[in-house]
């Protein structure tokens, strides 16, 4: 094999792992036949002359030496046989003015600038290195480098910009020492070059502080801020100087901060984080809170070791007639009076200072008292109030109107109240709270006293469900309607009740132990110790107890029903419904207390009375037969009831001693058996009955139905016959002008025909003598028209000829006149003299040039062209006189 080849092996061989030492020769062989093969691959498909354009370079591998050299452009080199190109022709990288690139693993170079080489002539790298390369020639990349950023162009920092850099290693930046890890700013505008031991960490761009703004800042880490003073890490202040600011290295801006407009109307409440002088020289302790008004500043930018408790902070304002109660006042002093109250009214305007509050959270009224007003006071502190009067706590006082009350701090206001005015027939029960004596105030208007309450009287839930029911008759009112009664009742008035017409009303006194009736009609006012007496009665067929209750009792006259079973003699049980009117035996004019203890003696008047009745019914009718009661039924009853005189005649009423009720009447509203089968078969027999009366009113109407229907048939024909006589007759008259209206019809249509023909005739002749018209006049039109048109049309020739003609002796005047002037303003520019030289200067190089030749004169032909030689020789002999 050739050197080349053998220096391939070598290389081959040598770039064996460690581990391939084990393995068998046949694996070493066939690497090394491998690589021989594909170099010669290479090398056949490679040309044997490399050319290189002035800015292109290649990379040439000596096999022998295993050294890989750059060939740089211009040039045309031979390839020897141990060569192969392993990369280019490639184009050399450009940078352009104001671009840079980087290059990884670039060549070392000495302090020259010239590329180092190592012992066998391989160039030297700096692995892991990079290289930042500016504008400049044209260069080529060495064996191993690479270009790891294009050509890019430098970035141009703007002003009120910065580049925020930190340095990745330790490096000299123009004297100046970085170590890795430090951060500075690079403050535009300016062009940045950058380095490969500074990375860019941020683009920082300056933030306009409008006027009456702030920056809020942090640091970061210890720095000195644009003032000079020196920060700690993690502090924050405020950038107040208004313009474009530029944080430092080591700022944060956390925001913009807004002033807080204060008015007139508005206040800052703010509250100090820590110890330090306010804006305004102020010295603030931590934690303490203070108010900022538009007396201070009119606007207000919150710091940082300033905390805003209420941002909008509104005036307290009081009119004339309003006052309020601040709790906690400030002394004049500024410190606040923890506990106090300060009463303060209108009209005034002020600020609520930090701690304080207005009690109850509102503005109040002055209480204005009208002249049935008053005001109920009790005193919570000591004091003297305006009136001179030493008043201790709870001391309770009226302020009666009219006058404006505005209760002092040590007074509290229990409630407004006001005169109640009482007619005839209404009252109010008052208690005395010292005492406990409760006494019922009617027909005055009245103003509770200091030591006076309302009082509410109680009654029994029955008493509030009968009063509240809409109708408070002497029926009373059914316990199921009852429950569904309703209705308010202010307890404080006195309860009334009117009793209605012909009744009587029971009141007890629990005090006095007595009682009380009062005859309708009539009203009851009860006083504080009495109560209603309630009716309960018996209600419902049959009757049962407790039913009906009611709280006036009426005297009738009145009715009442009950249903009573009954059984006879022959044990037909019955079921009798009885109707008995009643009236209380009681003299209207001598109404006395004696009759008013009888009536209301007896609880159930109703149960009693009927339960007494019934007994007489039913040992009357057990006496009798069943037919007997059928057929006498209300004389047994009545006699069982009434009894008979000594005459043998039936009493008029039934009158009970212990309550004075009188029975004056009863009616048998209906009588029902019992037993089914005894009912079955009275209903049976009733059934017939009607059923026979139901046939004979059927017969009756079927004979009178019979008896009608022929009447009305015989009436039918009779109409028939009329109607068909009428209907003849109206034929005949129908035909008769049926003929009349053909004979004028057809009379009708032939004078029409006639007149029609006559008419179209006469339209045709007008149409064809109109049409005549037409055609004359529309050819005598056309006719003028086109003679117009002829006419117009000359007229218009003849006026742009004549225009056309003036166009041209316009535009010929115009054209002389201008070059004339162009020809006079030629010659004035170029001037007489002028002139004249140029006239002279064609002669006299003529004359210069003969001189030059030596030559008097001279005539030049070509001796085609006849000559004038007079004028010749006269010039010459003219000259040689002159001469």
């Amino acid at each position: 094999s050739t050197d080349g080849e053998q220096n391939l092996i070598c290389s081959s061989i040598a770039e064996v792992d460690t581990r391939s030492v084990h393995k068998s020769a046949a694996n070493i062989s066939r690497r090394i036949r491998t690589d021989l093969l594909y170099s010669q691959e290479m090398s056949q498909d490679q040309p044997a002359i490399i050319r290189l354009n002035p800015t292109q370079y290649a990379h040439i591998l000596d096999n022998n030496s295993n050294v890989t050299r750059v060939l740089i452009g211009p040039k045309t080199q031979a390839r020897q046989d141990h060569e192969l190109k392993v990369l280019g022709p490639e184009e050399m990288v450009l940078v352009p003015p104001r671009h840079y690139c980087v290059v990884q693993n670039p060549v070392r170079r000495d302090a020259h600038g010239e590329v180092l080489l190592n012992e066998q002539g391989q160039v030297t790298l700096a692995y892991g290195e990079e290289e930042i390369r500016t504008e400049g020639p044209p260069f080529p990349l060495y064996p191993g480098e690479q270009l790891k950023k294009p050509p890019t162009p430098l970035a141009i920092v703007p002003p009120q910009t910065a580049l925020r850099l930190e340095a990745i290693r330790d490096f000299d930046d123009r004297g100046t020492k970085r170590v890795a890890g430090d951060e500075w700013l690079f403050v535009g505008p300016a062009t940045y070059i950058p380095r490969v031991e500074v990375k860019i960490l941020d683009t920082l761009r300056a933030t306009i502080v409008q006027p009456g703004t702030a920056l809020k800042l942090r640091a970061r880490q210890e720095t000195k801020d644009a003032g000079g003073a020196t920060r700690q890490a993690g502090e924050e202040w405020l950038m107040r100087r208004a313009g474009a600011y530029l944080p430092g290295v080591y700022e944060t801006i956390l925001e913009t901060v807004q002033p807080l407009v204060l008015t007139e109307r508005r206040a800052i409440h703010l509250r100090a984080v820590r110890t330090f002088a306010d804006e305004y020289g102020a010295q603030r302790r931590a934690g303490e809170e203070w108010l900022l008004t538009i007396k201070e500043c009119e606007t207000h930018i919150q710091d940082v070791h300033e905390e805003v408790v209420n941002a909008s902070l509104d005036i307290v304002t009081l009119a004339r007639n309003q006052y309020c109660t601040v709790r906690n006042p400030w002394d004049d002093e500024g410190r606040p009076q923890m506990g106090r109250l300060d009463l303060r009214r209108g009209e005034r305007a002020f600020f609520l200072k930090p701690g304080e509050e207005l009690v109850g959270g509102r503005i109040l009224d002055v209480v204005v008292l009208g002249p049935d007003e008053a005001l109920l006071l009790r005193a919570t502190q000591p004091f003297t109030d305006a009136g001179d009067v030493a008043r201790t706590p709870g001391d309770r006082w009226t302020v009666v109107g009219p006058c404006e009350y505005v209760p002092p701090v040590e007074v509290e206001v229990v409630k407004r109240y006001r005169a109640i005015p009482l007619d005839e027939t209404e009252g109010i029960y008052v208690r005395n709270i010292k005492t406990g004596a409760v006494e019922m105030v009617i027909g005055r208007t009245y103003l509770l006293g200091p030591d006076e309450e309302l009082w509410e009287k109680q009654l029994s839930p029955e008493v509030e469900d009968l009063l509240a029911m809409p109708h408070n008759d002497t029926k009373g009112v059914k316990v199921a309607d009852m429950a569904r009664a309703g209705g308010g009742r202010d307890k404080t008035r006195v309860v009334t009740y009117r009793t209605p017409h012909n009744s009587a009303l029971q009141v007890y006194d629990y005090r006095q132990k007595s009682s009380r009736v009062v005859w309708g009609p009539g009203l009851v006012m009860l006083a504080p110790d009495e109560q209603f007496t309630i009716l309960s009665l018996s209600g419902g067929k049959p009757k049962k107890q407790n039913q009906i209750h009611a709280l006036s009792l009426s005297l009738g006259p009145d009715f009442m029903t009950d249903v009573v079973v009954v059984e006879t003699s022959d044990h037909a049980r019955l079921q009798i419904q009885l109707s008995y009117n009643w009236k209380f035996d009681i003299d209207s004019h001598s109404r006395n207390m004696e009759d008013a203890a009888k009536i209301f003696q007896v609880p159930d008047f109703i149960g009693d009375a009927c339960k007494a009745i019934a007994s007489r019914v039913r040992g009357a009718v057990a006496a009798a037969s069943f037919d007997d009661f059928h057929k006498n039924s209300a004389e047994i009853i009545r006699v069982a009831v009434f009894g008979r005189d000594a005459d043998g005649h039936i009493k008029d009423a039934f009158h009970f001693p212990s309550n004075k009720l009188v029975i004056t009447n009863i009616d048998i509203q209906s009588v029902e058996p019992v037993d089914q089968r005894t009912r079955d078969a009275l209903s049976y027999s009733v059934q017939q009955a009607i059923e026979i009366t139901t046939k004979s009113q059927e017969a009756s109407a079927r004979h009178d139905a019979e008896r009608k229907a022929q009447e009305a048939v015989g009436l039918l024909e009779r109409q028939k016959l009329k109607d068909e006589i009428e209907a003849e007759k109206a034929r005949r008259a129908l035909l008769e002008l049926q003929a009349e209206s053909s004979a004028v019809q057809s009379m009708g249509h032939a004078k029409a025909e006639a007149r029609a023909r006559a008419e179209a005739a006469q339209i045709e002749m007008q149409a064809m003598l109109e049409q005549a018209k037409i055609k004359a006049q529309a050819q005598k039109i056309s006719a003028e028209s086109e003679l117009e048109e002829s006419r117009l049309r000359q007229e218009a020739e003849l006026e742009f000829l004549k225009r056309r003609n003036e166009l041209e002796i316009s535009r010929a005047r115009d054209m002389a006149q201008i070059e004339r002037e162009k020809f006079k303003e030629q010659v004035a520019a170029i001037g007489q003299e002028t002139i004249v030289k140029l006239a002279q200067a064609g002669p006299e190089m003529e004359a210069k040039l003969l001189a030059g030749l030596g030559l008097q004169s001279v005539l030049i032909t070509d001796g085609k062209s006849p000559l004038n030689l007079f004028n010749t020789a006269k010039g010459l002999m003219g000259q040689a006189l002159t001469d």
